[in-house]
């Protein structure tokens, strides 16, 4: 628990909107390799869709390099092969008939590109901000779960930045979510930082007491610790509603309707018991 707990702190380092901005705004060069100009040109319209503006897909064609072009820039971050070729170690395979299998196992071994190639290249936008999402959650429902753990809760003070800068489960979660915000944003292709996003940031935090305050309640009312599994699991629904607002919110430019987010909430419930679930087990010392 203790080591997980660690790692949530270090993902703290990217609350910093302006460490979000420089990871996100990192230009990612792709080699490209194929037999054919029609095999490139598929590729490239996977990694470039025509639905973009104009200016921005010639700003991409930029970091595209094809194997056979006299220019062909040795410094790619990454290597595309077409279907068909084998691909060395290293490099990835561009399935034509399931690019989301493409983006996925790209995005495996590549994390500290993730969010530049989130930013970048639509692709792999939808996933990127999908893990961004489950990862937050995770850590929400596990800091609920630590907190509330009487043999746990004395070991956190060996965590200054859980006593001095969150001093509560209420502000860590919020301001988790807010970190969640500025990455989100960040993948959409949006502006990134407190005064570019007052809108989500003020709404995070106007929600943050209701839903929170309920799991506390409902924490203090079951007996022999069960309160644990409802409040890790709030919390962890709470962050995903959050979490697909903010991912509805850029694509669409509307907020998600009352119907949407009773069917969201309601689901990532589910899920966060097993969560919570989970994590109470894995903390509890044996009998």
């Amino acid at each position: 628990m203790i080591k997980s707990l660690k790692q949530v702190q270090a993902a703290f380092s990217l609350l910093n909107p302006a460490a979000v901005r420089e990871r996100a705004e990192r230009r990612v060069d792709i080699g490209l390799v194929a037999r054919t100009s029609s095999a490139y040109a598929e590729m490239e319209d996977f990694l470039i869709p025509a639905a973009l503006p104009r200016d921005l897909q010639l700003q991409l064609a930029q970091t595209l390099h094809r194997a056979g072009d006299a220019d062909v820039s040795h410094n790619v971050d990454l290597v595309l092969y077409e279907s068909g070729l084998a691909a060395p170690d290293g490099a990835f395979t561009f399935y034509r008939d399931d690019p989301q299998r493409t983006a996925s196992e790209i995005l495996h071994p590549n994390e500290e590109l993730s969010l530049a190639l989130a930013r970048q290249y639509p692709a792999f936008r939808q996933p990127v901000v999908h893990r961004t999402v489950q990862a937050v959650a995770w850590e929400n429902a596990l800091f609920a779960v630590a907190t509330a753990l009487p043999n746990v809760v004395p070991t956190l003070f060996e965590l200054p930045w859980v006593v001095g800068e969150f001093a509560s489960d209420t502000a860590f979660l919020t301001v988790n979510q807010i970190r969640m915000a500025f990455l989100i944003a960040a993948a959409c292709g949006k502006e990134v930082g407190v005064a570019q996003q007052k809108v989500e940031v003020l709404s995070i935090t106007a929600g943050a007491f209701g839903w929170r305050a309920l799991a506390r309640e409902l924490a203090g009312k079951i007996p022999l610790g069960g309160g644990l599994i409802p409040k890790g699991a709030i919390a962890y629904a709470g962050t995903i509603l959050v979490g697909k607002g903010l991912e509805h919110y850029h694509h669409a430019r509307v907020p998600l309707t009352k119907s949407q987010r009773e069917e969201i909430y309601g689901q990532a419930y589910e899920e966060g018991k097993l969560v919570a679930e989970s994590l109470s087990r894995e903390s509890r010392p044996p009998a």
